[in-house]
């Protein structure tokens, strides 16, 4: 054998310790990091999935200076009511791109949101969601609100309509997915790139890694009777309270003991299947709210900023000991 190639050969054994021990480390690397919780682009999403509570607003408000309030704000969600206030799609990516801080980003090293932007969308559960759904996430937004979900067929749909197809090996098939492909505008916004924004973009906690939440507003007589099988839908990630609605249907005031008969019906509904509850509530309300087990807490309204009240709600919220 040459000389030059023995001394070549005998390097490469003097450096195979070196390279092994590098090996070993990158291995207990991976593992480790395999073992770890997922990390979340979501806010909200990270808070239920540690057990803690998650706060934020609804707007109307789509304008430029909200969305940059917002994004600077202690809010862990704001969710736009397309519900009540127009289904305007150009309107909202713009709100969405204003919640996007730069400054946040580089200073986190990380392209996850500081606020989770949710949509309340305005068709209703007997009425066909999926090309309304398809618009909004196809935005971007990171969860959807779905009104007046009455029985679980309405949530199983609603929740095929944000999923996409499975993979044939894929973990969670079922529901089966009819999202159609396009995340061309999303993955944009999320950071991503499609191929990682497809894997983000599932319903959580059915996909413990995913970074959507699906939130059903129980809001009618229906609605309470069928609570359990509502929330036993897989991909189903918690309720949405409508007292307004509720006490209506029920044909009573909102005052009225039965109406909150009905809403603890509703969280116990959640308590047991371990899915989050959420409802709005003023500063008052909010130690006894968080006391029946409520985990999404919404302070009120916000637009061109935090209103007093809504800001009040908020941290009597969060000074509630956990």
């Amino acid at each position: 054998m040459p000389t030059h190639l023995s001394r070549h050969t005998a390097r490469r054994l003097r450096l195979l310790p070196t390279a092994l021990g590098v090996v070993a480390v990158h291995l207990t690397f991976v593992t480790a990091a395999a073992q770890v919780s997922p990390e979340y682009l979501s806010p909200l999403v990270a808070k239920l999935a540690a057990g803690d509570r998650a706060f934020g607003v609804s707007t109307y408000d789509l304008s430029l200076e909200n969305a940059r309030s917002l994004a600077r704000s202690d809010l862990d969600y704001v969710y736009v009511d397309m519900e009540h206030g127009p289904m305007d799609f150009a309107s909202l990516q713009a709100f969405l791109l204003g919640l996007t801080d730069r400054a946040a980003v580089a200073e986190h090293g990380s392209v996850a949101q500081q606020v989770t932007p949710l949509a309340r969308l305005a068709p209703y559960g007997r009425e066909s969601p999926e090309w309304a759904v398809k618009q909004a996430l196809d935005i971007g937004v990171m969860g959807l609100i779905f009104p007046a979900i009455e029985t679980a067929e309405q949530a199983r749909r609603a929740v095929q309509s944000m999923r996409y197809p499975q993979r044939r090996d894929a973990p969670y098939p079922e529901p089966r997915g009819l999202r159609g492909s396009g995340p061309g505008a999303a993955a944009w916004f999320w950071g991503l790139s499609t191929g990682d924004y497809v894997r983000h973009a599932d319903t959580w906690p059915l996909n413990p890694a995913g970074d959507l939440v699906a939130l059903m507003m129980i809001e009618s007589t229906e609605a309470v009777r069928n609570v359990d099988a509502i929330a036993a839908v897989p991909g189903v990630s918690g309720f949405y309270l409508g007292p307004s609605d509720l006490s209506n249907s029920l044909g009573l005031p909102r005052d009225d003991p039965r109406v909150e008969a009905a809403i603890q019906t509703v969280v116990d509904a959640c308590l047991a299947r371990g899915i989050a509850c959420g409802i709005t509530a003023s500063a008052a309300d909010m130690p006894r709210r968080i006391a029946q087990g409520f985990t999404i807490l919404g302070g009120g309204r916000a637009g061109g900023g935090l209103p007093a009240a809504v800001d009040a709600a908020v941290s009597a919220g969060r000074a509630v000991p956990k």
